[in-house]
């Protein structure tokens, strides 16, 4: 095979949402502290909603982005266990990345149940690349990926399949 056709994780995203609610963005936090062990960032609204009675600057959530290779590969292996490794076909965007939800956290391996925490769930993205992928990023010379380049919805299934074990779900 190709290097440059090789596929790999670029960044797993954790992220819980707690709109306006303090009591569970301080768990949410603390909750990603357990599982990563890294503390993460909170995100704060960027627009006024008086509908929803958010306003900028406010804190809504928490994410953590992994980009350490050993991390993510434990990670990625512990969030598809939690969902017994079994995939849909609509969890997975046109550019090959996989988004799921995690609805309680004590399903994933190794974390145990934390009595100030509660049940609570999460967010888990994963980001696949290929070599060259840079060229769309860079600062000077930006330009467009090739086509066959891409990361496609089968690319990525047969990426996770085989390195992860993972089977397909209607």
């Amino acid at each position: 095979m190709n290097k440059m056709q090789e596929i790999r994780i670029e960044k797993v995203t954790l992220n819980i949402g707690a709109g306006r609610d303090e009591k569970v963005l301080k768990k949410a936090v603390k909750l990603i502290e357990n599982i990563t062990g890294i503390a993460p960032v909170q995100t704060v609204t960027q627009k006024r909603l008086a509908a929803w009675g958010l306003r900028p600057g406010l804190p809504i959530g928490a994410k953590l982005t992994i980009r350490d290779a050993e991390q993510i590969k434990d990670l990625t292996s512990r969030f598809l266990a939690a969902k017994e490794k079994r995939i849909k076909p609509s969890w997975f965007d046109n550019n090959g990345n996989i988004s799921f939800g995690i609805h309680e956290y004590v399903d994933i391996p190794g974390v145990k149940y934390d009595t100030e925490v509660g049940i609570l769930g999460l967010q888990v993205s994963i980001t696949l690349t290929r070599p060259g992928f840079r060229v769309k990023r860079r600062k000077l010379l930006k330009s467009k990926v090739g086509t066959h380049q891409l990361i496609s919805k089968e690319d990525a299934i047969k990426f996770l399949t085989e390195n992860y074990g993972v089977t397909m779900e209607e």
